[in-house]
């Protein structure tokens, strides 16, 4: 009896890790998907000039003055300045320590010179520049998919329908009442992934599990940025994306790791500066995505079974409503409330 109950519960136990495996793989191909970007740049010139701005920004000149550094100014640095004496044979002893050690100095500091004058000033400007082009990225994208769906010439940001202009589609009233709860939830969802964030700083410290678990923590946080530009465009509100992405963790967890690769496979300014060029692709794939239908889709496959909800946002949630507290103002109104059905 005890055996044939561990073998239904190992048979269970199997189904449900394909199934998972099924849905990571499939939100893993989403994110994949960049011939959409094409199509999407087809039917929008603004949006084909900020992803080339992105491109150019980040791979010309941010990558490009990394390729520069590493393969020739160090080089040239350490021509002018050896670390080795010169001429002299292994039997001799080379008397001009000091010398070296200025040189390795001085390298050092010419070096640190153009962190300081150029990489880091590049940083911070491609770091605003790219915060800006991305919304900009991801509006175009999603009326360039609105005019696929439309099947209308053009398209632009100040030709939307009446009805979208005074309502969001959750029916959400664009009154003073509306833009403070709008206001709101945004301050909380900077709050939440600010600290979320964090969380994935410190799992990264955990001996043994601590990368694999940083992996997927990160996979879900570049997840969910990719698919909130979408949400905020097609009005959807904060508990309910919330609560679609805790419900189906593993087509997100798919959907991020491509967008992780880059921070485990380069250094940290290297890894910059590809993701900052991969990111724009990966949210107007997210854009693009119809992650509802898809995930319903395979659920059908499966008699609708699911895999219950994770609380993936629950310490940060916790975090946020405790800053949040600190502030007794109206505004940020039982919003917190609905939204922590969390």
């Amino acid at each position: 009896m005890d055996r044939r109950r561990t073998g239904t519960l190992m048979g269970t136990l199997v189904t449900k890790l394909k199934q998972i495996s099924l849905l990571w793989l499939e939100g893993f191909r989403e994110a994949c998907c960049f011939h959409r970007v094409i199509t999407y740049c087809l039917r929008s010139r603004e949006l084909a000039i900020r992803t080339g701005q992105c491109f150019l920004l980040n791979g010309f000149f941010f990558l490009g003055s990394i390729f520069i550094l590493r393969s020739f100014i160090i080089p040239t640095l350490q021509w002018i300045l050896p670390d080795g004496c010169p001429h002299i044979s292994p039997e001799e002893s080379c008397s001009s320590g000091g010398i070296l050690r200025f040189h390795s100095f001085l390298r050092f500091g010419l070096v640190q010179l153009f962190y300081v004058f150029w990489f880091y000033p590049l940083y911070i400007f491609s770091f605003i520049l790219n915060t800006i082009w991305y919304n900009d990225i991801a509006k175009y994208g999603f009326f360039a998919i609105e005019m696929g769906y439309s099947g209308t010439k053009s398209f632009s940001q100040n030709n939307l329908p009446a009805e979208q202009n005074t309502t969001d589609r959750d029916g959400k009233a664009t009154d003073f009442e509306g833009v403070m709860i709008g206001i709101a939830e945004q301050v909380y969802s900077i709050l939440l992934l600010s600290f979320f964030f964090l969380e994935v700083y410190v799992t990264g410290f955990i001996p043994y599990i601590g990368k694999a678990l940083n992996f997927l923590l990160l996979s879900w946080m570049y997840a969910y940025y990719c698919f909130e530009y979408k949400w905020n465009f097609s009005g959807l509100s904060l508990d309910k994306r919330l609560d679609f992405f805790e419900s189906n963790w593993a087509f997100f967890a798919g959907f991020g790791g491509p967008c992780v690769l880059a921070i485990f496979l380069y250094s940290p300014l290297v890894s910059y500066g590809v993701m900052a060029i991969l990111y724009p692709l990966f949210v107007m794939t997210a854009t693009g995505t119809e992650a509802d239908k898809l995930i319903t889709s395979q659920r059908k496959k499966w008699k609708g079974a699911g895999f219950g909800r994770i609380p993936i946002f629950v310490s940060a949630d916790y975090l946020s409503m405790k800053v949040l507290s600190l502030f007794p103002v109206d505004a940020r109104h039982q919003q917190v409330q609905s939204t922590k059905a969390l």
